[in-house]
């Protein structure tokens, strides 16, 4: 197996420790809370790195990495029927330094994200964009591959959106988003390097972007009482129509190889 896609020199953005900009003359901004702790961000990790535990664990007592084995995008296997591997390889790292980069990242990006986007939005996120990485990995690349670099590179899109969308939240926004976009061609830049799957980074872009466009929290000040609160329009279920939609399209795309 190839070594798998990694997140060497990835240094995310966290645009999200900011201070909210204000109307002219206006009262201070109340910024409604979506969420005070990023549970679904630390479960992600722990769940990532109990499987990484299991892939050594296997090595070590069978001499095979069985879950590597039964999960990683093999484009064979996919077309045999296994489409749990469009999915899977999220869980799945080739080294301590893989996931240690990925997680870093999906820390330092996932938290802040989380935070906006509530609990619910923000996992359908983090799995369509994985998916969307490893199909459009099964599409053009016929290496295997494995790691949450498709997901994470969907938080980052995710998070370019946020940022245009909800400009007014930010002091800067054409700062952020500058760093968004250099961050985004250094990464893609490096993973020209062999052995890492850029299709699958560029699929998780995709993906990340459509479901943030059409999904993503949209802010607006709201004059309350003499008080402006920040309030997202946009309901949860249309996150979860966006998607079944970004989700659908990508699985016609992967259906493609079957014809």
């Amino acid at each position: 197996m190839n070594e798998p896609p990694s997140s060497s020199g990835y240094t995310p953005a966290d645009p999200f420790g900011r201070q909210p900009a204000q109307p002219y003359g206006a009262p201070p901004v109340q910024r409604q809370r979506v969420a005070r702790r990023p549970v679904v961000t630390l479960a992600l990790i722990a769940i990532t790195v109990l499987v990484f535990a299991a892939q050594l664990l296997s090595e070590a007592v069978f001499g095979t990495d069985i879950p590597a084995l039964y999960g990683a995008k093999i484009n064979e296997a996919i077309l045999a029927g296994q489409f749990w591997r469009l999915l899977t390889p999220v869980l799945l790292h080739g080294s301590i330094l893989h996931i240690a980069f990925n997680m870093y990242a999906l820390y330092v990006i996932g938290s802040g994200l989380e935070t906006y986007y509530g609990p619910t939005r923000y996992l359908l996120l983090y799995l369509v964009s994985g998916f969307a990485g490893n199909v459009f990995s099964f599409l053009f690349s016929a290496n295997p591959s494995l790691g949450a670099s498709t997901a994470v590179f969907g938080l980052v899109a995710a998070e370019g959106v946020f940022v245009f969308q909800n400009r007014f939240l930010f002091r800067n926004p054409r700062g952020v988003l500058t760093n968004i976009l250099m961050i985004v061609a250094v990464n893609l830049f490096l993973g020209l390097s062999p052995g890492i799957d850029n299709w699958g980074h560029l699929g998780g872009l995709f993906g990340g972007v459509a479901v943030a466009w059409f999904g993503g929290p949209r802010y607006e000040v709201n004059n309350l009482l003499g008080s402006y609160h920040v309030e997202d329009t946009r309901e949860t279920q249309g996150m979860w129509i966006t998607a079944a939609g970004v989700t659908l399209f990508f699985a016609l795309l992967a259906y493609t190889r079957f014809l």
